[in-house]
């Protein structure tokens, strides 16, 4: 089957990250461009407007438009940047997974960390102290199989997860949008039955993308109905979680703890160090803080330009493309 050539932009620093190699991954007889966030230099705004395919993370208004565009790929799973209304009518919208393996071990080694406190074991061993020494009743640890594992949400992430924690013997509880029948889930909710499952885990992980349906989702009644040592893992968006509700939730001591990865404040390109909420998480000890580092891994940027590179191919052959979110390609 003959292809056709592209002519493929990656717009800004996030697709940027995804550009090294790129050319070895797909045919010589596409072309790439690669183009600044503001599209300000010369030439840039053309390009933009004539590709087949951009690979960015944002699409808005005041933003020149890709009227030539037959995918707007994003590099990642997340797409609330990305404004569907201002894309063509003939422009399909894709996104990239690849960042479960990734999320699944940090939120492994997070929920490790309760049990098996390694790094506290040696800092007081390093001081003579012997706090965790076996024999002693006041050493004895819990252990991670013991545990139910709470997810919110069961895409991608939550799947991978269950998988993991299954492996340690975790029971695993989920509570999803749609009817939950899987090998690794012992109990399932539904959405409407929230403050239930909250309160059935020993640890609840939230993976849930940012829709007006998940904005603030996780509220004051749901955190209220967590267990008094739970501890809560945002993994997915800032916002799925309500952050006044969370904050006051951890400053008041409700629940046992948070692992927090994705936030509601963010650097820019003007702003490049700033807190990650307007509330002072980091005067908080019952908190773990990222700077959404989760699935940021060699593999996950592979796998990812193995999905570009994958659906970059199908349009070339006219074939139907894969993780398709919007548009006539799917």
């Amino acid at each position: 089957m003959n292809k056709q050539p592209l002519k493929i932009v990656f717009h800004g620093q996030n697709a940027a990250n995804f550009r090294l190699g790129f050319e070895a991954l797909i045919g010589p007889e596409h072309t790439i461009s690669d183009l600044s966030d503001p599209l300000d230099l010369p030439g840039e705004r053309a390009r933009y407007e004539d590709a087949d395919v951009v690979i960015g993370i944002q699409l808005k208004e005041g933003m020149p438009v890709p009227r030539q565009a037959r995918l707007f790929h994003a590099p990642a799973a997340g797409t609330d940047a990305i404004n569907t209304a201002l894309l063509p009518d003939k422009c399909t919208l894709a996104n990239c997974f690849g960042h479960e393996n990734a999320i699944a071990e940090y939120v492994m080694a997070a929920l490790l960390t309760r049990h098996v406190p390694l790094a506290q074991a040696d800092q007081d061993l390093r001081q003579q102290r012997w706090t965790y020494w076996a024999g002693r009743p006041a050493a004895l640890r819990t252990e991670m199989g013991a545990q139910t594992l709470g997810l919110l949400g069961f895409g991608h992430i939550a799947q991978t997860i269950a998988h993991r924690a299954k492996a340690f013997g975790m029971r695993v509880h989920v509570a999803n949008r749609s009817p939950i029948s899987h090998p690794h889930v012992d109990q399932s909710w539904g959405l409407d039955q929230l403050n239930d499952f909250m309160g059935s885990a020993d640890a609840v992980v939230v993976s849930l993308p940012l829709t007006p349906n998940t904005l603030g989702l996780v509220n004051a009644a749901a955190l209220a109905a967590m267990r008094g040592d739970a501890w809560l893992l945002n993994v997915g968006r800032g916002a799925v979680i309500d952050e006044k509700a969370l904050y006051e939730c951890l400053a008041s001591r409700q629940i046992g703890g948070a692992v927090i990865d994705t936030w509601y404040q963010y650097p820019t390109p003007n702003q490049t160090e700033l807190a990650p909420s307007k509330f002072d998480f980091g005067a908080l000890d019952n908190v773990l803080m990222t700077p959404h580092m989760s699935g940021w891994t060699q593999g996950t940027v592979r796998r990812r330009q193995e999905a570009l590179a994958e659906n970059i191919a199908r349009l070339s052959r006219g074939e139907a493309l894969i993780n398709v979110l919007h548009g006539p390609l799917g």
